[in-house]
């Protein structure tokens, strides 16, 4: 049996399709043992399929809906009881959601999705991690955080602006993150805008993805493997990426107090100590 003690675990959320996916077949072919995570059990099964044909291993399949807090608990404990380290978490998982919904857990799924669930699922799993990459956006220019009020979007809901609002969330969480937990480098990047199935209920974006030149998946993901592989050393910890290089984020997605105060608040909406 081939001894895959020395051999890096990956865990990437979102896996299924796009970003994830094209990450998950990179690293993979780099001789990474990869793990898949997604919602869609078929879709998922289909995604360990294309990993399994990229390098001749299948790789271990992990279901969950980032829109049930319970799911991510659950996720946490079974990726604990499988593994002993995880060497890169990569909260790759997201949604553009494009009516106001709210999630059996009291909050908008966008939010939930994309900030709530991966700050959740990282805290859950802080003490087997040894580096987190998480997948952010220039959306989040756009993005209007409130931490005292995690369902702002849900009055007057635009899907794009409550998209940019978690995408805001993610690279202060990742900034917060590098200063809570020294030991666990953490970077967060942006993909560039990329032909997935992302948002494509739209018709609008539909129509876009089919006409204007988006990157590939494969291109979206070469940040995420290089974050992935970099030496530690010759990145920033706590920073944002894009096309491999340092990249600035709007002041509102920088400032270490907003950071804190989402921290807090995004520790008790989930259950946890700040």
């Amino acid at each position: 049996m081939e001894d895959l003690t020395e051999r890096r675990i990956v865990v990437l959320t979102g896996a299924s399709s796009g970003i994830g996916l094209a990450a998950a077949v990179e690293l993979a072919r780099r001789g990474d043992q990869v793990v898949l995570v997604g919602r869609d059990p078929a879709r998922l099964r289909a995604a360990g399929e294309r990993v399994r044909e990229s390098c001749g291993e299948q790789p271990e399949l992990f279901r969950a809906d980032f829109a049930v807090l319970d799911d991510v608990r659950g996720l946490a404990e079974r990726l604990r009881a499988s593994y002993d380290r995880i060497d890169v978490l990569a909260n790759n998982a997201g949604a553009i959601v494009l009516e106001p919904i709210t999630t059996v857990d009291g909050f908008e799924l966008s939010m939930q999705a994309n900030h709530l669930a991966p700050f959740l699922l990282s805290n859950l799993l802080r003490d087997r991690v040894r580096r987190m990459v998480v997948t952010g956006s220039d959306a989040h220019r756009s993005g209007v955080l409130d931490p005292d009020d995690l369902n702002a979007a849900l009055r007057h809901y635009r899907p794009f602006r409550a998209y940019g609002t978690s995408k805001q969330a993610n690279i202060l969480f990742t900034a917060e993150a590098a200063r809570r937990w020294p030991e666990l480098p953490a970077y967060v990047f942006h993909p560039g805008v990329v032909r997935t199935r992302f948002g494509t209920e739209s018709r609008a974006v539909a129509l876009a993805m089919r006409l204007l030149p988006f990157r590939s998946p494969e291109k979206g993901a070469e940040t995420l493997v290089w974050l992935a592989c970099q030496d530690p050393s010759r990145l920033t910890d706590g920073g944002y990426y894009a096309d491999r290089k340092p990249h600035r984020p709007r002041p509102k997605a920088a400032d270490p107090a907003l950071a804190a105060r989402l921290w807090a608040t995004s520790a008790k909406a989930v259950g946890l100590d700040a």
